[in-house]
């Protein structure tokens, strides 16, 4: 869909209101989601081109959701919420062992976020988290 794409608020909400012209009779609902939560959707338009494609890769994010809900699905109760923390945390040591495709372009990415959030993220050890672009 365009409106990922977009390089513009604007040019997002025309790819929008393009894609409901075309399609609204066969996925009403993903124009309406759209368009519900615009609000939450907007911001990501204020963020460099290198960000918003590490944010708009959602498939790594989704598929650990998935595995997390899974894991706390599976047992009907915890005795305390820090045994809920180290659960969560253990299946997330778990989990990133499968994490061997790097996101793309995360050096562009991490260098806009240590532009744009100074101070905020440490530069020092950031070479394992860079691949070459």
């Amino acid at each position: 869909m365009l409106v990922y794409t977009a390089a513009t608020e604007l040019e997002a909400e025309v790819a929008l209101t393009e894609f409901e012209k075309k399609y609204s009779s066969r996925y009403a609902m993903i124009s309406k989601s759209w368009r519900a939560n615009w609000s939450r959707v907007a911001p990501m338009f204020s963020y460099p081109e290198e960000i918003r494609r590490a944010i708009y890769t959602t498939n790594a994010i989704e598929s650990l959701n998935m595995t997390l809900r899974k894991i706390i699905k599976t047992r009907a109760s915890f005795p305390s919420d820090e045994a809920a923390f180290k659960l969560l945390y253990l299946a997330l040591q778990n989990i990133s062992k499968k994490w061997t495709m790097p996101i793309r372009n995360w050096s562009a990415a991490m260098n806009q976020f240590s532009i744009i959030f100074e101070g905020r993220v440490p530069m020092n050890g950031l070479n394992s988290f860079t691949q070459t672009s």
